[in-house]
């Protein structure tokens, strides 16, 4: 990992502890990712094993836009066998566009070559022409708002989030 991976990696992890996800470290022999998996509010990082740090904010992105109860519930036997949605996955990978902007990263550190089934670059030409997938459902659970609300509402339209973690 090059210097400025391990300082964007670093400003991620500080920023998805402060919204209250917890981080912890262990050994995954298997999971969907290489180096991570989901807990109950929190995120599973095996260091040895994770290829994409990006990887982390999209997956932070999915215990944010997941109601309260449902959160506590992941990584457990009591989950949903349809978690996450179609809806919650466009809107995790929405919310981590919002986190990159926020933290000032590079795009391609979440929208990496290899993830997304080769869309990355899709994803990112999307975002950055406002085009923005996955919105109305950050705006229906309370997290952003598309800039006709925001301007009825006199806030900041998406990407700026109105809170990070859904109640």
């Amino acid at each position: 990992m090059s210097v400025q991976q391990d300082r964007n990696l670093q400003k991620a992890l500080k920023f998805i502890q402060e919204i209250g996800i917890e981080i912890t470290e262990k050994k995954l022999d298997n999971s969907f990712l290489p180096g991570l998996d989901l807990g109950p509010n929190c995120i599973y990082i095996d260091y040895d094993k994770l290829l994409y740090p990006g990887d982390i904010l999209h997956e932070a992105g999915h215990l944010a836009v997941t109601s309260s109860n449902m959160r506590n519930l992941i990584g457990t036997d009591k989950i949903d066998k349809n978690w996450p949605t179609a809806g919650e996955e466009m809107a995790a990978i929405l919310w981590s566009f919002a986190a990159c902007n926020y933290l000032e990263l590079p795009l391609e550190f979440v929208f990496h070559p290899a993830g997304y089934k080769n869309d990355s670059d899709w994803l990112i030409a999307n975002f950055s022409s406002e085009t923005y997938i996955g919105l109305p459902f950050l705006e229906w659970i309370g997290l952003a708002l598309g800039k006709e609300r925001a301007l009825k509402e006199n806030k900041n339209a998406f990407p700026v989030m109105q809170k990070w973690i859904r109640d």
